[in-house]
């Protein structure tokens, strides 16, 4: 990173991005009898999945903070 720029991950709005591993995957799509192209999609240009590295075809969890619910898990297939 070039010096004086600051990562979009530490902006407060941001919400915890993690690309997943395929055992995880694995194990959500179980969970919810679903295919990993039935996964809401995020574009491979999205800027956080190109700060976490993330390629076509990885599965992200974003966890955001609820008010109501404590934190809240979304999922999202990365397409081109």
């Amino acid at each position: 990173m070039k010096k004086g720029k600051v990562s979009i991950l530490e902006h407060e709005l941001v919400p915890l991005h993690e690309v997943m591993t395929e055992r995880e995957v694995e194990e959500l799509l179980n969970k919810y009898k679903i295919k990993k192209e039935q996964l809401p999609k995020i574009k491979a240009s999205d800027p956080v999945i190109k700060e976490i590295k993330a390629r076509e075809g990885d599965v992200v969890r974003i966890t955001r903070k609820s008010r109501t619910a404590g934190r809240f898990l979304a999922y999202r297939l990365v397409t081109k």
